[in-house]
């Protein structure tokens, strides 16, 4: 009986130790792809805003640009 409840304890604490570590890697995970959606969303404004600068000095330059990109006049 005794060795029973000696082993479900240490089933307990191991599963405990294996959940902590199993989060702690999901946590590193996580806070890289927030930190990378993060800096993806920045670059996509600042392109956005180049473009928009780029759009309204120069109507050209921003349709060859589309052009490029999407091998469409649009």
């Amino acid at each position: 009986m005794l060795r029973t409840i000696f082993t479900i304890g240490l089933f307990a604490i191991g599963g405990l130790f294996l959940l902590k570590v199993l989060f702690g890697v999901f946590a590193v995970f996580f806070a890289l792809l927030i930190s990378l959606l993060k800096m993806a969303i920045f670059v996509g404004l600042v392109g956005a805003g180049i473009y928009l600068v780029v759009r309204l000095l120069s109507p050209d330059t921003a349709r060859r640009m589309r052009e490029k990109w999407s091998g469409t006049a649009g």
